[in-house]
């Protein structure tokens, strides 16, 4: 990996495209530290101190924001909402037959119009979750509402409450253009890398408050877990199984091709992080809702609200509740894995496109068959991905039973989305050397 750096470094069109995709990553960077107008942040401070469960819920948010909504920035939703509604849109396709038509038919055209839509759909959810995101703080914020001057239940708020939902909106589609160059003129997948880069800043900051809590011991400590957590993912990530697909002689105009063989890589974790994304979506929603109703006037239903919020944000220090809720976390990863990964066969329909290719499986009939085969490969290695998965989502859990803290260098989740981010990032580069190097080879 360090010769492939070296070697980019070296050529004058690659080096340009590394320094462009680190000055955007920057940019980005220098963008999440701008505040929406109108924060109180001496209010945003104290709430992000506490240790409430709306504290937790806020802190989990702005752990999956890499930091910005700490400073409650213009970027506090990321990139989240595309990603949203990209979901969306996939889920749809297999369902609603006017849009699987399109895709199949049309090929490329159908596709740019499905990623059209994708950014008429963030614009709107972008809109709703800094709504939602407002509402949240100043419900959370107690006494002192960290956005003074919010909502439209007065008049001389109307103004201010729109500037900070264009500004957050705004923020979103401004994260989503940088990592639409970085994908067009830069090194790697644009979105992706501004993911990463939120994530990995977040570590210098875990670093130093495990530093205060456990000392350079516990540093050591974490620092093995992430290089071993590291190895597991990397090893679960590249692993595949490889079905034989045998193609027989084909006839094309005048022309006879012989008949070869070659296999099928089915992976062992097609869904990726998805289905993390998902099991902590459909978490956190209770302690949401929960939110709301913290403040009423019934003690009964405002105790019971406080309670939820603190066992579905994970504000709960006791070890039975933690443990509940590592293993629903758990099981609602797995689950969304099995679902995500038959939404992705569906789509992708093998055994119908081996059937139009003149490929087949060795010992197995084309159609129905095939279908069935690969079907119950994918049970079966899916397991195992669901596992890996679920594992990695309780790894903060399991040091929280241990250590009693569930602070990590880079947390789990997040280290799947960096190894996975530097894998794909490197894959890249790899391919554009040796491009060049064939280019360089067929000019002499």
């Amino acid at each position: 990996m360090i010769e492939a750096l070296r070697n980019a470094l070296r050529l004058p069109d690659l080096r340009r495209r590394l320094f462009y995709t680190l000055l955007l990553l920057v940019i980005f960077r220098a963008a999440a530290h701008v505040p929406v107008p109108g924060i109180d942040q001496e209010a945003l401070r104290r709430l992000l101190q506490g240790t409430s469960g709306a504290a937790q819920l806020v802190n989990l948010l702005d752990m999956l924001s890499g930091g910005a909504v700490a400073n409650y920035s213009i970027l506090a939703n990321g990139v989240y909402p595309y990603i949203n509604a990209s979901i969306i849109l996939q889920l749809l396709v297999p369902v609603i037959p006017s849009l699987q038509r399109m895709v199949e038919e049309e090929g490329e055209a159908g596709q740019r119009k499905l990623n059209q839509w994708t950014y008429y759909i963030t614009i709107p959810l972008a809109a709703l979750q800094a709504w939602g995101q407002a509402q949240l703080f100043t419900q959370a914020a107690g006494g002192t509402p960290i956005l003074p001057r919010f909502g439209f239940h007065r008049p001389e708020y109307i103004l201010p409450t729109i500037s900070v939902l264009v500004a957050m909106t705004a923020g979103t589609m401004f994260a989503i253009w940088l990592g639409d160059l970085i994908s067009e003129q830069g090194i790697g997948n644009g979105l992706s890398l501004i993911i990463f880069g939120g994530i990995v800043a977040r570590a210098p900051i875990n670093i130093a408050r495990i530093y205060t809590t456990d000392g350079w011991l516990g540093i050591f400590f974490f620092a093995i877990i992430t290089a071993l957590t590291v190895f597991v993912i990397v090893y679960v990530q590249e692993g595949q199984r490889r079905i034989p697909v045998q193609y027989g002689k084909r006839v094309r105009g005048r022309r006879m091709y012989a008949g070869g063989s070659t296999y099928i890589p089915l992976r062992v974790n097609t869904a990726g992080m998805i289905p993390l994304i998902f099991a902590q979506s459909i978490l956190t929603f209770p302690a949401v809702i929960a939110q709301f109703f913290a403040g009423s006037e019934n003690p009964n239903v405002a105790e019971a609200a406080r309670n939820i919020m603190n066992f579905f944000s994970g504000a709960t220090r006791e070890w039975y509740t933690t443990l509940l809720y590592g293993l629903l976390y758990f099981f609602a990863v797995v689950g969304f894995t099995y679902f995500y990964t038959f939404v992705l066969i569906e789509q992708q329909n093998l055994a119908d496109t081996l059937r139009k290719q003149g490929g087949s499986i060795p010992g197995v009939r084309p159609g129905k068959r095939t279908e069935e085969y690969i079907n119950k490969v994918y049970q079966r290695i899916t397991l195992a991905g669901a596992l890996f998965l679920g594992g990695v989502a309780v790894l903060p859990f399991i040091t929280q039973l241990m250590m009693n803290t569930r602070v990590l260098i880079i947390t789990s989740a997040g280290l799947l989305i960096v190894v996975g981010v530097v894998v794909d990032t490197m894959r890249q580069l790899e391919a554009q050397l040796l491009m060049r190097h064939y280019e360089g080879f067929i000019k002499k």
